[in-house]
């Protein structure tokens, strides 16, 4: 067995303070705009208090997370705890699904029945939310190097542009009066909340059900491997992601009848090619020298088996 130890230094510890002063501040102005709202009758103010929640939440996942990625793998979890992160960034992304259509009916509903709002505290207390996530974004982007971090990134980038609106909204109600602009508003910031978390939602949910990588495609590998002189055909061809950062690969792959002594240089030539082209570090190639007939996989008869001579090879 041959196991991974998950990254961890001075760059984890890093994230791991962005995360908790991020943390800190964020419950911070869900209780100051969550209070400001009651105060103000503003579903916008409240709409951001739900969602500045709902991104303490996500950062309290991906401080989680993060904690479980460091960890080393050991014999019960082989690859380590990669996927921590994976699992956390589609809770988060699924949690803004339904805060964006929950926002969404309650603002078609005070469309129908406005309510008066005091635009002032809405500015105010949404211009302080403006400093505060604009902050805690520009320090998750210096630290997002996998979908987990960029989900929470993608949390706070939208809670900046969202609040900013807020304090236009609020212009908008102090100088026409109009208070439907609130609501109206309310919509603009779920429809926002949706888009941005729809592709973390796809792009985690492949990564769980493990899917074919982003950016890579099976007929791309398969002609790059068959292009390393000495191989036959490929075939059985399995590629899936551990994390958002790292894949894995299995496949079969027919060569002339050499002793493994000479098929050991044809290995070296395709994990580089995985490893330079494709990103792909951790490998399962079996060499065979028969066409095998696939039936869940590839099954050899046994009576073709003899004489057969394969070779398993790992990129380390």
């Amino acid at each position: 067995m041959h196991v991974h130890a998950a990254p961890s230094g001075p760059g984890a510890k890093r994230t791991t303070s962005v995360l908790g002063f991020s943390l800190a501040a964020t419950l911070a102005y869900v209780v100051v705009t969550f209070v400001a709202g009651l105060r103000a009758h503003s579903l916008a103010l409240l709409s951001e208090s739900g969602h500045n929640m709902s991104d303490f939440l996500a950062l309290l996942l991906s401080f989680v997370a993060v904690y479980f990625q460091s960890r080393p793998a050991n014999t019960s979890k082989t690859f380590g705890y990669q996927r921590a992160g994976v699992l956390a960034a589609f809770i988060n992304a699924a949690t803004l699904v339904a805060i964006s259509l929950w926002i969404g009916v309650e603002a078609i509903h005070r469309l129908s029945s406005p309510v008066a709002v005091q635009p002032k505290l809405m500015m105010v207390v949404a211009a302080a939310g403006v400093v505060m996530n604009g902050v805690i974004a520009a320090l998750l982007w210096g630290v997002a190097r996998d979908v987990n971090l960029r989900s929470a990134f993608i949390h706070m980038a939208g809670d900046t542009l969202s609040t900013a609106a807020v304090i236009a909204g609020g212009g908008g109600i102090l100088l026409t009066g109009r208070n439907w602009i609130d609501p109206v508003l309310s919509l603009v910031i779920a429809a926002l909340i949706l888009w941005s978390s729809a592709g973390i939602v796809r792009e985690t949910l492949n990564i769980l059900l493990e899917g074919t990588p982003r950016g890579i495609t099976l007929v791309a590998i398969r002609s790059g491997m068959e292009k390393v002189e000495g191989v036959v055909n490929v075939h059985d061809l399995h590629v899936w992601s551990l994390g958002s950062q790292s894949s894995a690969m299995a496949c079969h792959v027919t060569i002339a009848d050499i002793p493994p002594s000479e098929s050991a240089c044809i290995l070296l030539k395709l994990n580089h090619v995985l490893k330079d082209h494709f990103h792909i570090n951790h490998t399962t190639i079996q060499f065979e020298h028969i066409c095998c007939e696939e039936l869940e996989g590839c099954v050899v008869p046994p009576e073709e088996m003899i004489g057969s001579q394969q070779h398993h090879g790992h990129a380390l």
